[in-house]
């Protein structure tokens, strides 16, 4: 007797990679946009920074209009907050709860799964970046330059903080990954010329601050986007040694368990 099985027969196996992929991003953005904290570092946190002084007289930012100043270093700073602080919270619970373990024995390679963590950092900093410029243009911000060199900028700053975001979520334990995120958010958002200029510090600590990753993104933006320059290879080398060195040892350092 001949037995068929239909046009629905089931087909065991994994599906292909890019559908893996595909799904997985989706699956990290969704969950990164449900998150209310991610949303408050991500979102909330930047657009209030922005608003607040750019209409407010508090920091001198040597500017006639304080949002062609500002506007750059929070732009810099939302790629910093989910690239960073955001990937590194929520891989490091992810680490400590034994989802990335589970999903290490999955079909999806691992190197995949870091991809689709990248991948869905990128899909939330296109919406951050779309609702920043939208609000800055409403305050009056002007943008010069070319957009290429800011996506190039914009691309490393998310490599060398989504490095470096990683490293930390998997050497250090989730409550140390927390508490250090937040803690290297704010000293950054305060030393990292974001809000103060870097030339309203001591000369000595200008020289320390303007090699971070946070201080070369704000600066190689304000460059390209307030003065019109051409692209900022100093600032865009800083963040390339950055993200050559924090995936590398994200790559070698980082456990699974």
């Amino acid at each position: 007797m001949t037995t068929t099985t239909g046009p629905y027969a089931p087909k065991p196996g994994a599906a292909p990679l890019g559908r893996m992929i595909a799904a997985q991003v989706a699956l990290e953005t969704r969950m990164l946009l449900r998150n209310g904290e991610q949303l408050l570092l991500t979102v909330i946190i930047p657009t209030l920074l922005l608003v607040v002084f750019s209409t407010v007289d508090v920091v001198d930012t040597g500017t006639e209009d304080a949002v062609d100043f500002l506007a750059p270093g929070v732009l810099a700073l939302a790629v910093m907050s989910t690239a960073f602080t955001g990937q590194a919270i929520a891989t490091g619970f992810e680490r400590r709860y034994g989802v990335l373990k589970r999903l290490a024995a999955s079909p999806l390679p691992r190197w995949a799964l870091m991809a689709a963590k990248t991948m869905s950092v990128l899909v939330t900093e296109v919406l951050q970046i779309v609702l920043l410029t939208v609000i800055a243009l409403a305050l009056g911000w002007s943008p010069h330059g070319n957009p290429a060199a800011v996506l190039l900028l914009l691309v490393a700053g998310t490599a060398a903080f989504s490095g470096l975001g990683l490293l930390m979520a998997g050497t250090l334990k989730a409550e140390a990954t927390l508490a250090a995120a937040n803690l290297v958010f704010l000293l950054l958002l305060v030393g990292g010329g974001v809000i103060v200029p870097l030339d309203r510090f001591p000369d000595a600590a200008q020289a320390v601050l303007g090699l971070l990753p946070i201080s070369a993104l704000s600066d190689g933006l304000r460059d390209v986007l307030q003065h019109g320059a051409g692209m900022p290879w100093g600032d865009l080398g800083i963040l390339a040694v950055w993200a050559v060195a924090g995936l590398a040892a994200a790559g070698k350092f980082f456990r699974w368990e």
